[in-house]
């Protein structure tokens, strides 16, 4: 009897609380903000140039939630802001829809959909390394240093360094995440991939063991995307350089970039010649562009 008279308690109990849930009234304001933002130019520029075309929304202003709070960070100013957006565009986006030759719709398609600036390096005192850009699922692109860049005089060899071989590694993720690469390719040096002590290898060092930069002989996968990124932003006579320099990684370098070719040929119908070619006289124009003025 005790046992059916606490069922009966609680059946009571739960039938009031749903009556009165019942009877509250919905509320008709909105728990989001409806305001339409306030826009300065550079925003309605970006409207215009970043998100109707490439659905991507481009960052400029410091948000806590977008920033590695590890690090000691500040905010990009305005002004290399414009200019590096006018760059990303011309250098990186454009050379894409230049290639596929689709009105953008390649890069609309798998581009990250945010691109997040940040005014400062990150440094790393653990390995005593700077991070030059960090990557989130394929999503988000964060591009540090903003506030260095020489938006008199901007330097190719610099640019690519820190914020185009960024761009065009984490795109080049992108890619193989959705269409994986050959596995072969992780065999062509297997057993020589460092993991964290990238840092204490030399650029000659990792050449010679089959990479084409320190921090490809990582993991597999960033080598992949390393060899893009290395051969898209340096011109055919860096290339030559470094493989002389490989010496025994000569032969590695040439089967990995063999397969990398393929892979892109094969599965995006992408030539990484014609990819390079582009970006490279891209490059070489950069300084007929008006980095200043939002026209």
């Amino acid at each position: 009897m005790k046992y059916n008279k606490w069922i009966f308690i609680v059946t009571v109990m739960a039938g009031v609380f749903l009556t009165s849930c019942n009877e509250d009234a919905l509320s008709d304001n909105s728990i989001f903000d409806t305001e339409t933002p306030e826009r300065n130019e550079f925003d309605n520029w970006l409207l215009t140039e970043y998100v109707d075309p490439y659905n991507i929304n481009f960052k400029y202003r410091f948000e806590d939630k977008e920033s590695d709070q590890q690090y000691n960070l500040v905010p990009a100013e305005y002004g290399k802001s414009v200019a590096l957006a006018k760059l990303v565009k011309f250098l990186w986006l454009q050379s894409y829809e230049e290639l596929m030759d689709d009105n953008g719709e390649f890069i609309k398609t798998y581009c990250p959909k945010i691109i997040t600036l940040i005014g400062s390096k990150a440094y790393n005192p653990d390995s005593h390394s700077v991070v030059l850009g960090t990557a989130e699922g394929g999503l988000k692109v964060v591009l540090y240093n903003v506030n260095e860049l020489d938006t008199e005089n901007p330097d190719v060899e610099i640019l690519n360094e820190w914020y185009f071989k960024t761009m065009h590694h984490e795109f080049a993720h992108i890619l193989h995440q959705t269409k994986d690469y050959p596995i072969e390719y992780n065999e062509i040096t297997v057993g020589k991939y460092t993991g964290p002590s990238w840092t204490n290898l030399t650029e000659e060092e990792a050449l010679e063991l089959g990479f084409i930069s320190n921090y490809a002989s990582t993991e597999p996968q960033e080598d992949f995307v390393e060899m893009i990124a290395n051969y898209v932003t340096h011109n055919a006579q860096w290339w030559r350089e470094r493989m002389d320099m490989a010496g025994d990684g000569k032969e590695a370098l040439q089967q990995k970039l063999e397969l990398v070719k393929e892979y892109l040929d094969l599965s995006w119908n992408i030539s990484l010649d014609e990819l390079r070619t582009i970006v490279q006289r891209r490059s070489a124009e950069i300084s007929s562009l008006d980095l200043s003025s939002l026209k």
